[in-house]
């Protein structure tokens, strides 16, 4: 495979279909959970041009920031609290069009308007949550939720 990924024109569906196996490319033969998702991020933002893409990971009873790509985050979110916190808890895909609109958010980055959160499940825990924000409103959705719930779930065994 080649160092660059190709960005993929098209559709946000067709852009995930052809997106898809060239994460499963990267990840296949890496062990390294750190590697696999710095590589997952980067291959996100490059993709879509998100505002900052990347991952926290459950540690000692709250998420601690992983790899990403983007501006200066939040380095530990508690359960529950904020979008991410709230994924975390209810073991579930959040979108949300409008992150002023979200009750408790954290507010990282002031440029961040929507948000997609999705859990990496293994062995039935959450181990860790995939955060993606735009700075336009309503920029996620069933698609996004789809396709990244695809991604974390070829993440979970190698996490």
């Amino acid at each position: 495979m080649s160092e660059d990924l190709n960005i993929i024109t098209g559709s946000k569906e067709q852009q995930y279909q052809s997106l898809l196996p060239q994460i499963e490319a990267l990840i296949s033969y890496e062990h390294d959970p750190v590697a696999n998702l710095g590589n997952v991020a980067a291959a996100l933002k490059e993709q879509f041009g998100w505002l900052w893409v990347g991952f926290y990971i459950v540690r000692g009873g709250e998420l601690v920031l992983g790899p990403f790509q983007g501006p200066v985050a939040c380095t530990r979110i508690q359960h529950g609290r904020g979008v991410c916190g709230t994924a975390w808890a209810q073991a579930r895909t959040l979108l949300v069009p409008d992150v002023e609109a979200f009750p408790g958010h954290i507010a990282c980055s002031s440029a961040s308007r929507s948000e997609v959160v999705v859990p990496v499940i293994k062995d039935g825990n959450v181990i860790a949550v995939l955060d993606a924000d735009s700075s336009s409103l309503a920029a996620f959705d069933d698609t996004d939720a789809l396709w990244l719930g695809k991604i974390c779930s070829l993440l979970a065994p190698k996490t």
